[in-house]
């Protein structure tokens, strides 16, 4: 996964007012890098074949496929994308904790099943 730095460089109004902004160009480079490269290859993946599905997907080697947009609506694409991203992650971590949890939870009864015994 790859991040843009250039864009915590972009000086438009609307960047100004934006708490985030702020601290993410406080941020040293290479936590953000860090941050941005963690996403599992599971959710990178869902990413992927949600931003095809959204911009149309036909087989490249049957199809010459270009997509134009403007920079609103790509804007609004890659917002969307690093929302789901955002999403899935948080799931993962769900997921992984309950996972936890329930092996922890199948340990605490093996063990007391074993104490009565």
């Amino acid at each position: 996964m790859i991040f843009n730095f250039d864009f915590l460089n972009s000086e438009s109004q609307e960047q100004n007012y934006n708490t985030l902004m702020q601290y993410l160009r406080q941020q040293h480079p290479e936590v953000l890098a860090q941050i941005a490269s963690s996403a599992s290859p599971d959710v990178k993946q869902i990413i992927s074949q949600n931003v095809q599905g959204l911009v149309g997907m036909l087989p490249a080697g049957d199809f010459n496929v270009k997509v134009t947009t403007d920079r609103e609506n790509l804007a609004h694409l890659l917002a969307s994308a690093m929302m789901t991203g955002y999403f899935l992650c948080q799931m993962e971590k769900r997921m992984d904790l309950e996972e936890k949890l329930s092996d922890s939870s199948v340990s605490n009864h093996s063990l007391t099943d074993e104490d009565q015994i």
